[in-house]
């Protein structure tokens, strides 16, 4: 396939009328972001958001409905497939229904997803989204279901056009694919070996999201600290940080996820140095047991993993660490289940996603012996919970008195309303629920609250302090003024308007210059 199909949705041929469309995402926040990109291609191709369309006009299902699907979660293929049968009668009603399944699994499955489900009118995989609207109008044109997977990346997903979700908050892809070999993960073989960007160019994306109003980016990779590999610079990543503080307007860097066979002082340092990259750290340990982590081919031990998590609270003391957990991996004995225990005790996370282990099909520990019985995963997971639950609250509990800074969201409670709070994420990324006096300024999306916290709960913190004479303070932010721009405009569902793509792959004319001192900027 050429370059020219992906990158030029706007010669496929549309109906006339409105034709809606519907992106369904599963997984990681690179399906997030990739759907963005996905929503940004269909609205480029003429395709209207089913959502921001008002209820009385809105269909029951879009023309077209997208899935971007994921391999790697817990019975995926069966979320995924139920899904599709309940879109069948929807096919069988309205012929030019179109229905697209990409991602993880469509890359994993191919042509099985058509034999399992020859309803479906297009099949593509994680290197060729840019080709969506053009298999779509191929699909319509022959009649028949389009399959197209390509091996490795052609064009970096960057170059393609994104609608974004959030108007003061955005992902920024550094790098796709990962060159490790856990033997639990399929996402190397599916994604490909890593491919990196050009500093400058990421920085150039940043900088144009700034001036959209953008105060908060995520930086994304399946490694982001081997960022470089490409280049040559084992400490690109670290540079590249800093370049960040010195973007004006951009308050708040977020990156995922890092690995820590890989993760390097450098970094710490520019975290710690750099003002505008927030005190928050994923690092995923999987497993506490050596043995166990060498069975994971995760290329550290416990020992590393507890150095790392001392240095970077020598340097960022308020640093929040969440993380990972696999429990029930083949061979995983009781004693190596404590050894999970007992880092999980001595870490401190703030909190931690955990899983129990599942065979995944294609990957190494899918046919190791010594397969742990589902009870006792259970009740080892079970106890895990328990553990993390303590620690997440008795951290959660160290803040009460503690005064943050929350960039508010459109809404992170479930009962806000009905508590008559608002939401958001501090510094440290922890979730805060804030209470807004009577009368006080009512903050928007997108600006940032100075509260101080009354109440730390396992999975998040409360604010009321307003209400009982304490600290609150808006701050109005251009990620504010970016949200309440979107809210008048018409099917725009608040969302901003499709962005064009950015340069990408490419190895750099210069690589990033070595930092003199914080905040120093890449050349």
């Amino acid at each position: 396939m050429t370059t020219e199909n992906m990158t030029a949705p706007s010669a496929v041929q549309q109906p006339a009328g409105r034709r809606t469309y519907d992106v369904r995402t599963h997984g990681c926040q690179m399906n997030v972001h990739d759907s963005e990109r996905l929503a940004g291609l269909l609205e480029t191709a003429g395709y209207v958001d089913l959502a921001s369309l008002p209820a009385g006009e809105r269909p029951e299902v879009a023309d077209v409905v997208v899935f971007n699907t994921c391999a790697v979660r817990e019975n995926a293929d069966n979320k995924l497939y139920g899904n599709l049968g309940q879109l069948r009668p929807a096919k069988q009603k309205n012929p030019d229904m179109q229905i697209a399944v990409g991602g993880c699994m469509a890359q994993k499955d191919r042509s099985t997803i058509v034999a399992r489900a020859p309803w479906v009118d297009v099949v593509f995989g994680t290197h060729n989204i840019g080709s969506l609207p053009a298999l779509l109008d191929r699909a319509a044109h022959n009649k028949r279901a389009e399959v197209e997977i390509l091996e490795s990346l052609e064009v970096f997903p960057s170059t393609l056009p994104t609608r974004r979700d959030s108007a003061y908050s955005a992902w920024v892809s550094i790098s796709v694919g990962c060159n490790n070999t856990c033997t639990f993960c399929i996402v190397p073989s599916l994604r490909g070996k890593e491919a990196d960007r050009r500093p400058g160019e990421i920085l150039a994306e940043i900088e144009a999201l700034v001036a959209q109003g953008v105060v908060e980016v995520t930086l994304l990779g399946q490694n982001v600290n081997t960022y470089g590999v490409e280049f040559g610079d084992r400490l690109a990543f670290g540079k590249l940080l800093r370049a960040c503080g010195q973007i004006e307007g951009l308050e708040r860097v977020r990156f995922t996820s890092p690995h820590p066979a890989a993760f390097t002082e450098d970094v710490i340092l520019a975290m710690a140095e750099t003002p505008n990259v927030m005190p928050s750290l994923h690092m995923p340990l999987q497993s506490g047991s050596d043995k166990v982590l060498k069975d994971m081919r995760r290329s550290y031990r416990s020992t590393k993993f507890l150095g790392i998590i001392e240095k970077v609270r020598e340097h960022i003391p308020d640093a929040a660490i969440t993380t990972d957990l696999i429990v029930g991996f083949p061979g995983e004995t009781e004693e190596d289940f404590q050894g999970t225990l007992d880092v999980v005790r001595a870490s401190r996370f703030s909190s931690a996603f955990t899983f129990q282990y599942s065979i995944r099909p294609g990957t190494p520990a899918a046919t190791m012996d010594d397969q742990v019985p589902k009870p006792v995963v259970q009740e080892r997971f079970e106890r895990l919970i328990a553990l993390q639950e303590e620690v997440s609250w008795a951290e959660n509990r160290r803040l009460e008195g503690r005064r943050v800074e929350v960039l508010v969201a459109p809404s992170e409670g479930r009962k806000d309303a009905e508590t008559k709070r608002l939401s958001g994420r501090a510094r440290d990324n922890r979730l805060v629920h804030f209470a807004v006096p009577e009368g006080a300024e009512v903050p928007r999306p997108g600006d940032v609250v100075t509260v101080d916290v009354t109440y730390g709960a396992p999975h998040h913190l409360v604010a009321d302090s307003g209400l009982q004479g304490g600290a609150y303070a808006v701050r109005r932010t251009r990620g504010g003024d970016a949200w309440a721009a979107l809210q008048d405009v018409p099917q725009g569902a608040g969302k901003p308007a499709v962005s064009l793509g950015m340069p990408s792959l490419g190895k750099p004319a210069a690589a990033p210059t070595a930092p003199t001192g914080p905040g120093c900027a890449v050349g």
